[in-house]
């Protein structure tokens, strides 16, 4: 039995990562072994979310890793905890297209879990329960715990707030004022990933865990957490989704401030093919890891770092003439081409890429298309694509969906947009890890 809730609101920009992040902060406070989780496929609150637990945020995405797999991933990352956190996305019953697929709600049923309503009372006061009332009611398979206001402006707005929902019978378990001073920087895609932050994102999240201890009723969400009845299955294992090999080959995963992208349970499942982990930074390290027999590179930002990038001249030749097997996903699949915004990349990809004022977001189905180093023609994948620039591939397409394709690929080489979650597909990590053993074959 695992003490748990998911922090929810109507909407995004109501609050819910300042809550969210701060309880995990203020719950470790306390001394407890707080387990961190967001939905959907996010990679940058679950960087925070690590730094306020000290533990690995991990993501629960329906789509990306399929639903039955949400509950054994959920305890199998939440093992040996005393309470979990789980942030929402978008607003609560926002899902994929029309439906509340992958949504709050959706995780919230799947985990059984008691839901905190994180509502922006801003410009209203009574109002706040007519809308807590219609997301407490809308699905009767939802539990809607509680409520966090959030944005309170006086200790009168608060007051008129809480008689409205004590009126509605909606528990209030805090009351968040107005303050700038706890406010994460933004750019493009979103906050600024934590590891781009480092002594100043610990100091936020540490203002973040100040904030919520003072204005929520901790013992109150720790009560509702324990409501949380027992949650049947069995933990995700990554040694029984692929088959181990003998001690095996250094895995290079790129890391640094360009490239903050990953999920935890990809270096899970690497490891337990054999795989050892070498993290490299692209922006400073001229040289990849001594025995480095395959290279992970992953989402991040690049675009932002292009100089930097293009200046490390060593490391992008030996990137380029690297013999073994390569996976980029976004970020990567940049750093691979032979220009980013004009700038000298690896030119391992065919390919120019450049910034762009559109927003490319969403889920996608693909169908791989070619042959390469992780794709089998026909093999059809559930991705996630979220990004502001543009890759002429020059018409080559590694996977093809409904109005869409995208990608390059080889026997050694498998570079796209999209975002995979391989617990949904642990067959990428087989193949990453054999072929490193003998790059030359495809396997």
């Amino acid at each position: 039995m695992i003490p748990r809730l998911v922090v929810a609101a109507p909407s995004s920009g109501s609050g819910k990562t300042t809550v969210a992040t701060g309880l995990m902060a203020a719950l470790r406070a306390r001394g407890l072994r707080v387990s961190p989780h967001k939905v959907g496929p996010d990679y940058i609150d679950p960087g925070y979310h690590a730094l306020a637990t000290g533990r690995p945020g991990r993501n629960l995405d329906p789509w990306l890793a399929g639903e039955e797999r949400v509950a054994p991933l959920f305890l199998h990352g939440a093992a040996g905890c005393d309470v979990a956190v789980v942030e929402g996305v978008m607003g609560l019953f926002d899902g994929k297209g029309e439906t509340d697929f992958a949504s709050t709600a959706h995780v919230a049923r799947l985990l059984d879990a008691p839901v905190v309503l994180v509502v922006d009372a801003a410009r209203q006061s009574r109002s706040v329960a007519a809308v807590v009332h219609g997301f407490a009611t809308f699905d009767p398979r939802v539990r809607v715990g509680g409520v966090v206001l959030n944005r309170v402006g006086s200790d009168r707005h608060e007051e008129l707030c809480r008689a409205a929902l004590d009126a509605a019978g909606v528990p209030v378990l805090g009351a968040i004022r107005r303050d700038d001073a706890v406010a994460t920087p933004s750019r493009h895609l979103g906050l600024i990933p934590a590891a781009e932050r480092e002594a100043e994102a610990v100091s936020a999240v540490a203002r973040l865990g100040e904030l919520v201890s003072r204005s929520c009723d901790l013992d109150a969400l720790v009560r509702l957490a324990a409501t949380a009845p027992d949650l049947p299955g069995t933990p995700w294992n990554p040694a029984a989704e692929v088959s181990p090999g003998p001690a095996g080959p250094v895995v290079a995963v790129a890391g640094g401030a360009a490239f903050t992208f990953g999920y935890t349970e990809h270096v899970e499942l690497l490891r337990a093919a054999g795989a050892e982990i070498a993290v490299f930074d692209p922006l400073h390290d001229e040289r990849l890891p001594d025995g480095t027999g395959a290279v992970i590179i992953g989402g991040g930002f690049p675009e932002v770092y292009a100089a930097e990038l293009a200046a490390n001249e060593p490391l992008r030749a030996q990137v380029a003439a690297f013999d073994g097997p390569i996976a980029a996903e976004c970020a990567g699949l940049l750093y691979l081409c032979e220009e980013l915004d004009g700038r000298r990349m690896c030119g391992r990809v065919p390919g120019k890429a450049r910034m762009t004022g559109k927003l490319t977001l969403g889920y996608r189905e693909a169908t791989a298309v070619s042959r390469s180093l992780l794709t089998r023609p026909g093999e059809r994948f559930r991705a996630h694509e979220f990004h502001r620039t543009a890759a002429d591939l020059g018409g080559w397409a590694l996977y093809r969906w409904e109005g869409g394709a995208d990608g390059y690929g080889d026997a050694l080489l498998t570079a796209s947009y999209l975002h995979l979650h391989w617990a949904g597909s642990p067959v990428l990590a087989q193949r990453l890890v054999s072929s490193s053993r003998s790059p030359s074959v495809l396997r």
